[in-house]
């Protein structure tokens, strides 16, 4: 079964707690702290598989976690870091954020990786709060939670050739004579309901791995028929090869086939006009296609490569081959040597929405809320059941102007104030 979408829950590993420890040895009265950091927690990394060609695997399981790093321990021992969870997928996928829209990652090459979902860093033991005025310090964090998102996952597939065209104009045929590919082929729509893959050798030795792209009719880029479903598949393609019916035999203009497909295919996404596209003015040896390819000929303003074949006899396949591979040899082919080479030297910086540290609301029952991902991520940090820890967390939430914007809302003492689920008084 071919599936080349799916949304899957992803959650990294969150960092193990730091400890608070002293050193308890003879002779060593005033030991010190001893707590040690915990370790990180695992990240969630997608890896390149070329022996996959399906997301099935994503879609029977959807929830990829990663472990959670080592508590500290004492005598200063740092806590073990958690391994990385490794989701491995097919070459071509693409992973977004479903809530933004964020491409994630672009994944084409074996063994290429992407750290989709980074882990929360280990807690600070009490050693690291040590100073002169407190040299032996009861506060400790708790590791900080790792990245939890939902991603949607869509598998383009990678081939060299594109074949494009309305239902039933031969496109599976033409797959199945020019390679080993045995997709289902009969006398009604739609009888392709998923891509099919097929590895084309010239009689000169050259080879490209040509896909059959079924779905596309008028209103294909608005979901029309199989439409979106398939139409991503066009993205990875470096040459279209146009399958027409020629003859006409559904009743059909070829001409009006032809522009209603390029159509779809530019709403879809401007740039594949500029794709290299050859004619494949199939069954010909039915009657009426010469004059039919005559007209069409005629009504062409493009100058696009045309040849004349028959899928179902075989005939000029071979022109049509040499065409597609001579073309193919004029565009470069990535590689992800070539696409270091580019890249070596040069840093990418990506724009990041600054989000505010927090945001004051207020509940039915008047209370004032508290949220925003810096304040809940320090939140979960801070250990409240050690009075130290509590006292450095009201220092931090003073520092961050939380105090003084609550007044501004009308907080008064003795209002209550919540954060995530911790209640507190305010006082002024």
């Amino acid at each position: 079964m071919f599936v080349d979408q799916v949304n899957v829950y992803i959650k990294a590993g969150d960092g193990g707690d730091g400890l608070v420890a002293y050193r308890r040895e003879k002779y060593v009265p005033m030991g010190g702290p001893a707590g040690g950091d915990g370790g990180n927690g695992g990240d969630v990394v997608f890896r390149v598989d070329e022996g996959l060609n399906t997301l099935m695997d994503l879609r029977y399981n959807r929830h990829y976690k990663a472990k959670r790093g080592e508590n500290g321990m004492s005598k200063n021992q740092h806590g073990k870091n958690a391994l990385p969870r490794i989701v491995a997928v097919p070459p071509g996928t693409t992973v977004t954020d479903t809530n933004t829209g964020e491409v994630l990652a672009d994944l084409t090459t074996h063994g290429q990786e992407a750290v989709i979902a980074k882990g929360g860093r280990g807690g600070r033991g009490n050693v690291r709060f040590a100073t002169p005025r407190n040299p032996a310090p009861e506060i400790a964090e708790k590791g900080e939670p790792g990245v939890d998102l939902e991603v949607n996952v869509e598998l383009k597939l990678i081939a060299d050739v594109g074949l494009v065209g309305f239902p039933s104009v031969g496109k599976s045929t033409l797959l199945s004579v020019v390679s080993a590919a045995k997709p289902k082929i009969a006398d009604y729509h739609f009888t392709t309901l998923a891509p099919n893959l097929g590895v084309v050798q010239t009689q000169d030795g050259r080879s490209f791995v040509m896909a059959d792209l079924p779905g596309l009719i008028e209103g294909a880029h608005e979901g029309v028929g199989l439409g979106q479903q398939f139409l991503r598949h066009v993205d990875r393609t470096r040459v279209l090869v146009h399958v027409i019916d020629m003859a006409g035999t559904e009743g059909r203009d070829p001409y009006e086939d032809f522009m209603t497909i390029n159509h779809e295919l530019n709403q879809y996404d401007a740039t594949l006009k500029d794709r290299p596209q050859i004619i494949a003015a199939n069954k010909m040896d039915m009657p009426d296609a010469e004059a039919n390819l005559k007209a069409f000929r005629s009504q062409l303003s493009d100058d696009y490569p045309i040849y004349s074949i028959s899928a179902l006899t075989k005939s000029g396949l071979r022109d049509l081959l040499f065409s597609v591979a001579d073309k193919l040899d004029a565009i470069p082919k990535y590689t992800e040597e070539t696409q270091e080479d580019k890249t070596e030297d040069t840093v990418i910086y990506k724009h990041r929405k600054q989000t505010d540290e927090f945001k004051i609301t207020r509940d039915p029952d008047g209370a004032y809320v508290l949220s925003g991902e810096k304040i809940e991520k320090l939140f979960k940090m801070t250990d409240l059941t050690r009075e130290e820890s509590a006292q450095r967390f009201s220092r931090q939430l003073r520092g961050m102007g939380v105090d003084e914007a609550l007044r501004k809302r009308g907080a008064k003492d003795g209002d209550t104030i919540r954060l995530l689920d911790l209640e507190f008084e305010f006082i002024d």
